[in-house]
């Protein structure tokens, strides 16, 4: 018997219609074919939409909950024939077709099903093949199933992230490449999806297409490292800037600020520069973090040699005395 439409959505006999169209939305996210590259994804994705595409219709889901894998041979108006069928006042009842997820508690062997009057005399020996008159060849209908939502990775430099605007993507899939005009959000940050409406995959019939979703991964930056919308960044500054104290320019992704660096900071010490990390659409921008860094100069003139040795003479500051 095929896998259990309900088990492969994982979700219960009692789902409601909205349960299962979640239930079906996150999977298909998951192992999309364009998105999950193992090998068994795509198989696993076509279960899926076999499952939504029964599970989704009202009627096909009776007629799966009653017969099980053997739904599809059987008339959507299946309920109505059986009561024309058997006679006036019989019915099916409990039912389930052999093997079927709703077989407890009724069917036969074979092709045959159980029937009851309602006087309550039972009768068995109906051939649903008789019964129906060979109407079996007609396939199982499916209702319009909405397309999948579909998730694709973007890359992004700090820099396109902090200004935002408009871009063209071109991503990659069965169907060749494909270019999208995407307006990237000012302040976009690592994980966050940009949705474009209706770009997803097909629906079927009349049903609406799904919705692409792009998954923004931020690259590293060899001058800013973000945490969250908080900008990092190093700054260094001179032995003479870190004693005497200065103020001096420092990168950030909108263009240069400038910083105070107080007298007497050593390596290691952070200055923040308020509201000059990534910019939030709806909220506080980040900060911006400069860390000081102290460097001397590769190559020492004999006069700065004599100005150090001079300095190294007169102080008493030991960097390795505790207390």
């Amino acid at each position: 018997m095929a896998r259990d439409y309900y088990e492969v959505l994982g979700v219960a006999r009692d789902a409601g219609s909205e349960e299962i169209q979640q239930a079906f939305r996150s999977r298909a996210r998951k192992f999309h074919p364009d998105i999950n590259k193992d090998p068994g994804a795509e198989d696993r994705f076509k279960e899926l939409n076999e499952a939504y595409g029964v599970l989704s219709d009202p009627a096909t889901r009776r007629r799966y909950d009653r017969f099980g894998e053997d739904f599809r041979r059987v008339p959507e108006d299946w309920d109505e024939r059986v009561g024309a069928g058997v006679g006036a006042g019989a019915r099916a009842r409990g039912g389930g077709w052999p093997g079927g997820p709703g077989g407890a508690g009724g069917g036969g062997d074979g092709g045959r099903v159980r029937f009851v009057s309602d006087a309550g005399e039972g009768f068995e020996g109906v051939d649903f093949e008789d019964l129906f008159g060979g109407m079996f060849d007609r396939g199982g209908t499916r209702g319009p199933v909405p397309g999948a939502d579909q998730e694709a990775e973007i890359r992004l430099g700090v820099e396109d992230a902090y200004h935002g605007g408009k871009r063209g993507i071109t991503l990659g899939g069965p169907g060749g490449q494909r270019t999208y005009d995407v307006t990237i959000p000012r302040g976009v940050t690592d994980g966050q999806r940009i949705r474009l409406a209706g770009q997803g995959g097909r629906g079927s019939g009349d049903a609406p297409p799904g919705d692409l979703y792009l998954r923004v991964r931020i690259t590293p930056d060899p001058r800013f490292r973000l945490e969250g919308r908080d900008i990092h960044v190093v700054l260094p500054v001179t032995p003479w800037e870190a004693a005497l104290g200065a103020t001096v320019p420092v990168p950030t992704p909108g263009g240069t600020a400038k910083v105070t660096v107080p007298g007497g900071s050593s390596s290691g010490r952070r200055l923040r520069l308020r509201g000059e990390g990534m910019p939030h659409p709806r909220g506080a921008a980040g900060d911006l973090y400069a860390e000081v860094r102290i460097m001397v100069p590769p190559d020492v003139g004999d006069q700065e040699r004599r100005l150090y040795e001079e300095l190294a003479g007169l102080s008493s500051f030991d960097p390795r005395r505790r207390g």
